[in-house]
């Protein structure tokens, strides 16, 4: 039984674990790579039950350093995949966000690179506004009271911080593209921020949209509120 319940914690840690680096670097299929983790989840959870057999049996004759390594294992690899599910049915199935949803930033310098992306450039409208509204209703144009050539020279240093790739060529006047590659899986989400200027002031829209994948499970949205927040820092 103990060496059942390691083996099953070791297989469904490194199933749930390596989809992203073999997604990111070895050309796994996205598909795949989710029914491995979905699988992984699986072979962790009854990694769980055979160690709780093993205690209520075997208490006597437990290795608890043994036990203990192996079920941090079986509990990272149920916690990844239960939190991910978690944040999907907390958000709406979208990959889209917009600080301006009736006049949306574009993407200039980041459309060549998205031409092959299954998610298209243009921004739809409709209900993914309607689904953003409800669901993020703080995110909203930001205004300044700063000059824009302040206010730019700002936010090329809060790109900076954040380590985000710029993209440079063809973008438009008082305006930053970029791409923000995630850790685990790799995936490449494009930003693009349009400052304004208003007298004095200076208004301050950001755009976050993911290439690939339906819902991004929150993650445009929180890079949008990152970057608001660093930008006010480097100011």
């Amino acid at each position: 039984m103990k060496k059942i319940s390691s083996l099953l914690s070791l297989v469904g840690f490194l199933m749930v674990v390596l989809p992203g680096p073999l997604y990111q670097f070895a050309g796994l299929g996205l598909g795949t790579a989710f029914t491995l983790i979905r699988y992984g989840l699986f072979v962790a959870g009854a990694a769980l039950i055979v160690m709780i057999l093993q205690i209520l049996i075997n208490r006597k004759s437990v290795d608890w350093a043994n036990l203990s390594v192996f079920a941090i294992l079986a509990l990272i690899a149920v916690y990844m995949p239960l939190n991910m599910m978690g944040k999907a049915s907390a958000v709406p199935p979208i990959h889209d966000i917009t600080t301006d949803v009736t006049n949306p930033p574009e993407f200039v310098a980041v459309a060549p690179l998205r031409k092959d992306a299954p998610n298209p450039v243009n921004y739809e409208g409709g209900e993914v506004t309607k689904q953003q509204l409800e669901a993020y209703p703080e995110l909203k144009t930001v205004k300044l009271a700063q000059p824009v050539d302040e206010v730019y020279q700002a936010a090329e240093a809060a790109v900076a911080t954040l380590g985000w790739k710029r993209v440079t060529d063809g973008a438009r006047e008082n305006t930053i593209e970029a791409t923000d590659t995630t850790l685990w899986f790799g995936f490449k989400d494009d930003v693009v921020i349009r400052l304004t200027p208003e007298g004095d002031n200076t208004l301050v829209d950001v755009r976050s949209k993911s290439r690939v994948g339906k819902s991004d499970l929150g993650k445009n949205a929180e890079r949008i509120n990152t970057f608001m927040e660093t930008l006010r820092d480097e100011l």
